[in-house]
């Protein structure tokens, strides 16, 4: 399958929140999983305190010239991830069978766009569902 250079650009976007997250200690469990009509993500173990089971929501703009990537995490995409949470809460293992740990969970949105001097700029929202 080709993929666009939009979704390069995701695909992009996702691994270099992974890679962040990994750095801060977190377990990531999978990516892209696919729960009914929704995809989530990341699905993450962040050992806290508190240790959570975490799904992160990756959200990225090439620029802000049509706003902030937090302004695309609106309320029909919430309603639609949290179906997909619910769906992998009522299977309770991973695509690969591995089981869902035991923890409390959480949905965390991390947007990633351009920073000074092109790096990448990533910010991490916590509990980004009660939004």
């Amino acid at each position: 399958m080709v993929r666009t250079d939009r979704q390069k650009a995701g695909d992009a976007a996702e691994c270099l929140v992974a890679e962040r997250l990994t750095a801060r200690g977190w377990l990531i469990l999978a990516r892209n999983i696919h729960a009914g009509r929704s995809e989530l993500d990341i699905v993450a173990v962040d050992p806290g305190p508190p240790t959570r089971l975490v799904i992160v929501e990756v959200r990225w703009r090439r620029s802000r010239e049509f706003g902030l990537p937090e302004e695309t995490f609106d309320y029909r995409k919430r309603a639609h991830l949290r179906a997909g949470v619910a769906r992998l809460l009522e299977r309770g293992q991973l695509p690969d069978g591995q089981e869902l740990p035991w923890l409390p969970i959480s949905l965390d949105l991390a947007v990633v766009e351009p920073g000074q001097g092109g790096a990448p700029r990533v910010r991490l929202y916590r509990d980004a569902l009660s939004g």
